[in-house]
């Protein structure tokens, strides 16, 4: 076992700790600092300035140097830590996902940050810096070697080929942020709370510190969204489905679709009149969520026939049943947008009458079933069915005849059983 360093570009990322802590600490104590610059003389600053660079090179360096990782039969092994050492140890077969990724100064230095998806850990591992090559070929290794290739031959195989599914032009990833009705109601209630609080208050400084947050909110839904999710392209590979986006910070991820525990389908008001899609998965162990950020009904039939093997999406929205007519008792209105099925290979759930949402959960990934009923709805003769899945998440059936609530709870059992026989590994896609 040979232990490896960090790329020699990784010092100048960590030199940056001790001035961070340097200025949480001015910006906790502005009055001492404010003292202590009144009485700094220039020979001080031209003293100190030196002394402060000196000791945050010096500790991005130590941290650099006492920071090493090993790729062992078992496992990966990462020991860092300049005061307190930590060594942290990332079992290989509980390994999810491996994901490269690379900011934009990383880009033009060559470099890439290593992400690591532990099943069972609430935060993903990370080695930063690699050099992008390192990153790519160690990222090789490290899936090859979790999906029971030997340890020699997991070193060669290289990275698995990879066949484009799908790719989000930028253009039509603008239109359809351009059509969310979110974007627009957020930049109206900013607009009309910053005239508000300025009509009231009649000075500037309330109204323009109640428009900063509005505006960030506004920017992080738009702009922000359409820089993470440029040049959005899925493929797949034996190793997963490669998502690769970015137009600044450049993200490559990987999803195994065996882990893959729910996918929906979101259609928002303006969108569904161009037949266009988004679509979202929860994945155990990941936080990835965005699968399609925007896809025509074709593609994303196409892509979540490859992740869920066997759902046909057009047949699965066919097969909704609607809610009985009696649930506007319930629900005026809404209660058309509700929609159920479950004969198929996944538990079927919509909601939306506006905006849509069609929930798909396999039926091997229902961790359990429960029926809910309120007092109104027993007198209607309605119920709720819920899944929760291993994902943490649950999805719910609502405004069900209660006949047909019940007997999809003691159906589900069987209908699960049946799935986990049938269904592909947990880890790694089957090729083919």
């Amino acid at each position: 076992m040979s232990e490896r360093r960090l790329h020699p570009v990784t010092p100048f990322r960590r030199a940056w700790a001790p001035i961070a802590v340097a200025v949480t600490f001015m910006i906790n104590d502005l009055g001492r600092v404010q003292q202590w610059f009144g009485e700094l003389t220039t020979s001080r600053a031209l003293l100190g300035l030196p002394a402060v660079v000196l000791a945050a090179a010096a500790y991005g360096f130590l941290s650099w140097w006492v920071t090493h990782f090993a790729v062992t039969e078992r496992e990966l092994r990462i020991r860092s830590g300049l005061l307190f050492r930590r060594t942290a140890h990332i079992r290989l077969d509980r390994l999810q996902a491996v994901d490269v990724t690379q900011p934009l100064l990383a880009r033009f230095l060559g470099v890439a940050k290593l992400k690591m998806d532990v099943l069972g850990a609430d935060a993903k591992d990370e080695l930063a810096y690699l050099g992008d090559r390192e990153a790519r070929e160690l990222r090789a290794e490290l899936l090859a070697r979790a999906a029971g290739i030997a340890p020699e031959s997991a070193k060669t195989v290289g990275e698995a080929p990879a066949r484009q599914l799908a790719r989000v032009r930028p253009r039509t990833l603008a239109v359809a942020i351009l059509l969310l009705v979110g974007v627009w109601a957020g930049v109206a209630a900013g607009i009309a709370g910053t005239a508000a609080i300025w009509y009231l208050s009649g000075e500037p400084w309330p109204a323009l510190a109640a428009a900063i947050p509005a505006l960030g909110a506004v920017w992080a839904s738009s702009v922000g969204r359409f820089v993470t999710e440029y040049d959005w392209t899925v493929g797949e590979s034996p190793d997963g489905l490669r998502l690769d986006h970015g137009l600044l910070d450049r993200a490559h991820e990987t999803v195994p679709p065996g882990r893959v525990q729910c996918l929906r389908i979101v259609e928002p008001l303006l969108w569904r009149r161009l037949g266009w899609v988004r679509v979202e998965l929860d994945v155990a162990g990941s936080k990835n969520t965005v699968l399609l950020p925007v896809a025509d009904r074709a593609t994303a039939g196409a892509v979540v026939a490859r992740v869920l093997p066997g759902v046909d999406l057009p047949a699965v929205t066919g097969a909704l049943r609607g809610a009985p007519r009696r649930a506007y008792r319930c629900v005026p209105v809404w209660w058309r947008g509700y929609g159920f099925a479950a004969e198929g290979p996944v538990f079927a759930a919509r909601h939306g009458l506006l905006g849509r949402t069609l929930s798909l959960v396999p039926h091997a990934k229902v961790q359990s079933v429960r029926l809910g009923q309120g007092p109104w709805q027993r007198m209607q003769g309605l119920a709720d069915v819920t899944v929760d899945t291993g994902a943490n998440k649950s999805v719910t059936a609502r405004l069900r005849d209660a006949d047909e609530a019940h007997e999809a709870v003691r159906a589900q059992a069987d209908r699960s059983r049946t799935g986990r026989h049938e269904a592909l590994p947990d880890r790694w896609l089957t090729a083919g």
